[in-house]
């Protein structure tokens, strides 16, 4: 038997309270009727003993304490899930916007998911190339890892995010089974538009599931987006053994989404305005990366987040930092001198990587490159600071030789176009070529045999001139 309830208790901004309820569930879906017959969509977020607080989302206007009838579903938000999704674009609750109609659904699954028993994870091995050798490099991307892009207001992250669906794909296999899910939150429409053309011009968008979310679009949307964009990326890959990248941007929006949906419903504000929970609310998306025993495919997380101010402590980013395991930082300073894209290497790792790169996954000789790259950049930075107190003239030979290698470093390793595809072995010889305009005592962490076998001056000479 259904029951109707007649009325509202309460209307406080984008949340109605109900009085005299029974048999109510936290998350549970109800539909909200008026007097001229529209229905509006709204979600438990609040129970205690016989009252109800939902939030609606197409929001309260015209609604009164008399003029609705709410009726309760019995169950959470479902997202309609199906191989069709691929190369279709939803908003941000999972409907349909690119005018091509309804999926015909093979299933309907719970947004928020379910909790995997940690027993049947699989340790994530083997990398995604995405083309960049910035990050293919020096903070390879895993297969089930989550590697959160920390950025600032302004610089290139979307575009980043653009050429990474492009160029991305699995090593070891045709790429056939492997997929994108990206999820955008609260991106201006000129955004929206610039990602939607750049995926369909590219051909990206066939094997991409879209989710986009406006910034005039309900915070209660913002809030789904990721829960419906990762409920899609778990379906494909945990039931069709697709191997899938998950995008998201920016989650700094929707943790000010959550901020001030928290705020409406007048809880105690933490660090910055953030409620208290939202590290286990971050943990309850970052978590759903992963492989699992039972299928075959992937689930790899890249969360893209705004750092307000550039501030590495700031709530956001540094919570994602206890939860993701490591991290791609962008830099301001290299964005202004033309780099594209702007990585900052030193504090950009990936915890993951020593487990899924050299012999049988890239190339032998990746980890001691990389360690050596992240130590000459180093000691490029020392070198820096001591030309800016005694000047460029009063260095050693050997200082000189780093500040050299910082600026090729810089120019022709970190810096790649837009449309530039570079393979891992091109990125690994880019890497010897530049660590061949240093003097060979100075390569520390490589072992003769690749020194031997990689180090060649008259090579960098070549590709480098006068440069170097």
């Amino acid at each position: 038997m259904t029951v109707k309830y007649i009325g509202l208790s309460q209307i406080n901004g984008p949340l109605v309270a109900l009085e005299g309820v029974s048999g109510i569930g936290y998350d549970e879906m109800a539909k909200i009727k008026l007097d001229d017959g529209t229905q509006r969509l709204a979600r438990v977020v609040e129970v205690s003993e016989d009252k109800a607080v939902l939030q609606v989302f197409e929001g309260t206007s015209g609604l009164s304490l008399e003029n609705t009838e709410t009726q309760f579903e019995g169950k959470p938000m479902e997202l309609a899930l199906s191989t069709e999704m691929l190369g279709r674009i939803f908003s941000g609750a999972g409907k349909p916007i690119d005018g091509l109609g309804n999926i015909l659904a093979e299933k309907y699954a719970d947004i928020n998911g379910k909790p995997l028993n940690p027993v049947y994870r699989t340790y994530p091995r083997n990398y995604i190339n995405t083309g960049i050798s910035s990050i293919d490099a020096l903070a390879t991307l895993i297969r089930g890892q989550k590697l959160p892009i920390f950025s600032g207001s302004g610089l290139s992250h979307n575009k980043l995010a653009v050429q990474i669906v492009k160029q991305a794909k699995i090593a070891d296999e045709s790429g056939k089974d492997f997929a994108v899910v990206f999820g955008a939150m609260g991106v201006k429409n000129d955004v929206a538009d610039y990602f939607k053309r750049s995926f369909e011009e590219s051909g990206a968008l066939q094997r991409t599931v879209m989710f986009l979310n406006l910034s005039n679009d309900p915070i209660i949307e913002r809030i789904l987006t990721p829960r419906c964009a990762l409920t899609a990326a778990e379906y494909l890959a945990f039931e069709h053994n697709m191997h899938i990248l998950v995008i998201l941007t920016d989650m700094t929006s929707y943790a000010e989404a959550v901020r001030e949906f928290s705020s409406s419903k007048g809880e105690i504000p933490g660090r910055k305005g953030f409620p208290g929970y939202l590290y286990s609310d971050f943990a309850s998306l970052y978590e759903r990366a992963g492989i699992i025993k039972s299928a075959q495919g992937s689930v790899t997380q890249i969360p893209i987040l705004t750092m307000p101010n550039d501030d590495i402590t700031h709530p956001v980013p540094d919570l994602t930092g206890y939860i993701t395991e490591g991290q791609i930082v962008l830099d301001r300073g290299l964005d202004q001198t033309g780099v594209y894209p702007p990585v900052s290497v030193l504090p950009s790792l990936s915890r993951l990587m020593k487990d899924g790169i050299g012999e049988g996954f890239t190339r032998e000789d990746h980890s001691m490159l990389s360690n050596q790259l992240f130590a000459s950049y180093a000691k490029v930075q020392d070198a820096r600071a001591l030309a800016s107190v005694i000047g460029e003239e009063e260095l050693s030979q050997t200082d000189k030789d780093y500040l050299g290698f910082g600026k090729l470093f810089e120019k022709h390793f970190l810096s790649q176009s837009f449309d530039e595809d570079r393979t891992i072995d091109q990125t690994l010889d880019l890497g010897w070529l530049l660590l061949s305009t240093l003097p060979k005592s100075e390569l520390e962490r490589v072992d003769d045999e690749h020194i031997k076998k990689y180090y060649s001056p008259e090579k960098a000479k070549e590709a480098f001139g006068e440069q170097s």
